[in-house]
């Protein structure tokens, strides 16, 4: 009996498939009939193939079988990745791949003309709120594959992109999703500490993939901030509010507390939905002063609920005018003496700073090729002078050079339409 061993990966008995498990959040699933078969063309032989316990074991003492099988699971690894939250397929950015990590939405980094420079290093989320303006989550019906990208290649552009922007640098970690999907935050949390130009690194984070243990390690790795994102301090309307029957509040409460504990700070984040969960502002608040948050921070950053043109909009949200919202934020200061609650810059220290040149001019139009599928229908990612451009309304494929009129570049995020 031969065990395979591969670092981060453990493996699960699918029936007529083997399941690996890549780093708790990725995954690809094996044909044992077809691993079968690439054994019996390399050694004659057909072996018996054992998942127990989380490890993959190999019924015959044949010698060097067990990296052969290793180097064949590594190489088709790509081809059948997976998101574990959202089962749609992962495609793997890497350097190899030469794709900029500049000018796309959903992953990358994203420079707003400030000193806080947002990193997303995986697209997808665990949560299906009913509320997202991006309609992510298991039960989207828009998206169709999520990204992951290498921890050294998105440290290799975040490197470029502080000696643009300087030093006293906010590294934010977010996404369109659920940042602790990525399969490498800790080591991304790790690199940020270490780079000389950033000074403060925070997440933005629903909390429900928190444990003790990882709370921990982030702690230890250097993240400063979480905006943790809870909507409701009530069980059944938490669960509607996050689309998931299983959402678990009492156990993100428990992770607030614990992030605090370990010297993390926390600025609760909820969606006020108004006529759904703005009559517990107040109870936000005497959560958040229970747990201590907000030492270096707000300790509350409430968000008026805001449809959007490709999100999930609940008919049960009422559309509140940012001048009436305000107002109702200044309320809560006087009534409970929780200042501040209508946030600015300067709360997190943020300062204007000098955008990362545009690479287009809107209304430009760019010969451009194209290097991956989009997230939604009808949407292509193509690549022009080091950066991504997305492409809508085409049917173009990846391979295919094309011609690109630019119609926005608003914070480098470029967007064009095929001419």
């Amino acid at each position: 009996m031969i065990e395979v061993s591969l670092p981060h990966v453990s493996f699960e008995d699918n029936g007529e498939s083997v399941r690996l498990v890549w780093r708790e959040t990725l995954y690809a699933d094996f044909d044992k009939k077809e691993l079968a078969r690439a054994l019996k063309r390399k050694y004659r032989i057909k072996p018996e193939l054992i998942v127990k316990d989380g490890r993959l074991f190999i019924d015959t003492d044949y010698p060097g079988i067990e990296k052969y099988l290793a180097i064949y699971i590594q190489n088709n690894l790509g081809a059948l990745l997976r998101n574990r939250y959202t089962n749609r397929k992962v495609l793997y950015i890497h350097e190899d791949l030469d794709v900029p990590l500049l000018g796309y939405n959903a992953f990358g980094l994203i420079d707003r003309g400030t000193n806080l420079i947002q990193i997303r290093g995986v697209s997808g989320c665990n949560l299906s709120c009913v509320f997202c303006s991006v309609d992510e989550g298991p039960y989207s019906r828009t998206r169709k594959l999520d990204y992951v990208v290498d921890v050294d290649y998105l440290m290799k552009w975040f490197d470029e992109v502080a000696r643009i922007k300087g030093k006293g640098l906010e590294a934010h970690l977010d996404g369109q999703g659920e940042p602790l999907i990525y399969p490498f935050h800790v080591e991304l949390v790790q690199a940020l500490k270490d780079h000389p130009n950033v000074s403060v690194i925070s997440m933005q984070s629903n909390g429900t993939l928190l444990n003790d243990k990882l709370v921990e390690e982030l702690a230890e790795a250097g993240l400063d901030r979480v905006n943790l994102s809870i909507h409701s301090l009530d069980p059944d309307k938490a669960k509607m509010l996050m689309g998931m029957k299983n959402y678990d509040l009492e156990h993100v409460l428990d992770m607030a507390k614990a992030l605090v504990n370990a010297g993390v700070d926390v600025l609760i984040a909820p969606v006020i939905i108004f006529g759904v969960n703005d009559d517990e502002a107040e109870a936000f608040i005497e959560f958040a002063r229970k747990i201590g948050a907000g030492k270096r921070w707000p300790a509350l950053g409430f968000q008026n609920y805001v449809p959007y043109k490709f999100g999930r909009n609940p008919t049960i949200a009422k559309v509140k005018p940012f001048r009436e919202f305000y107002t109702w934020l200044r309320s809560l200061e006087e009534k409970t003496g929780m200042k501040p609650l209508v946030l600015k810059p300067k709360h997190f220290g943020m300062e204007k700073r000098e955008f990362i040149p545009l690479a287009f001019r809107p209304g430009e139009i760019v010969k451009a090729e194209i290097v991956l599928p989009g997230r939604i229908e009808g949407e292509m990612i193509a690549k022009a002078r080091n950066r991504l451009i997305e492409v809508i309304n085409t049917r173009a494929e990846v391979g295919d050079r094309v011609r690109v009129r630019i119609v926005r570049t608003r914070h480098g995020i470029y967007i064009g339409t095929e001419v």
